[in-house]
């Protein structure tokens, strides 16, 4: 049996730091400017990384896990911002699948979101990372309520209602962030399963600006515990 080693990423130092302080054994190895830090959380090999906003730091520290670490599985864990009514600020989305939201090349004939060279619009999560992570949460935090969902990313704070109402016509997602879909893209090319756990930290409209500060520290938090709890089960 593959020994199991984890990658973790998060955008922020919020969404790792609870994470990196639970390791042991640690080493940290600065590559391109960011910290690798390696060690075990629980029984667990994992490798946890701040990969900074966006997706190209994203994609960046995603491909150097695979390439560089070796890792068999990967984790996106942090915040996003609501575009499901029914999802409340605080609830867990544990992504079926992720889209990128602003990627257009429609007018040379490929679909919304589509990157050109690939056969894909979404990148589908594994199935059994993501059974596991709805399943943390209702270990880690009953008292809120996980959701599996679309993850939809782009480079962009979703402040409007006319900006969230174009990205639930063409993609039907459930939440809007900046780093899940570049990480699940990676996952794809490299063939390593992978899941994005995120916390709801604001309504992804006009409210954004006010619901971020208070709740994101908490938020992180509430995901990075789950994550625990779901590694720790890929070796139980």
């Amino acid at each position: 049996m593959e020994a199991i080693k984890v990658g973790i990423i998060g955008a922020m130092a919020e969404e790792v730091n609870w994470l990196k302080a639970q390791l042991k054994d640690s080493q940290t190895t600065q590559i391109a400017q960011r910290d690798f830090c390696e060690g075990k959380l629980g029984g667990t090999d994992v490798v946890v990384c701040e990969c900074g906003v966006g997706k190209v730091n994203a994609a960046m520290v995603a491909q150097t896990l695979c390439e560089r670490y070796h890792v068999t599985h990967l984790i996106n864990t942090g915040v996003a911002g609501s575009l499901n009514n029914d999802i409340n600020i605080g609830d867990i989305v544990v992504a079926t699948d992720a889209v990128h939201h602003d990627m257009d090349v429609c007018n040379l004939g490929f679909k919304p979101g589509e990157v050109p060279g690939l056969d894909t619009v979404a990148f589908p999560a594994d199935p059994e990372l993501r059974a596991a992570a709805l399943d943390a949460v209702a270990a880690v935090a009953p008292e809120i309520k996980g959701f599996a969902g679309r993850v939809a990313s782009g480079e962009q704070f979703v402040r409007t209602q006319e900006q969230k109402d174009r990205i639930m016509s063409l993609f039907d997602a459930d939440c809007t962030e900046m780093e899940g879909a570049p990480i699940a893209q990676v996952a794809y090319l490299n063939k390593v399963p992978f899941v994005v756990v995120r916390a709801f930290s604001s309504k992804a409209e006009c409210s954004a600006a006010v619901d971020y500060p208070t709740f994101e520290k908490q938020a992180a938090e509430h995901c990075a515990k789950i994550v625990e709890y779901l590694v720790a089960k890929l070796t139980a």
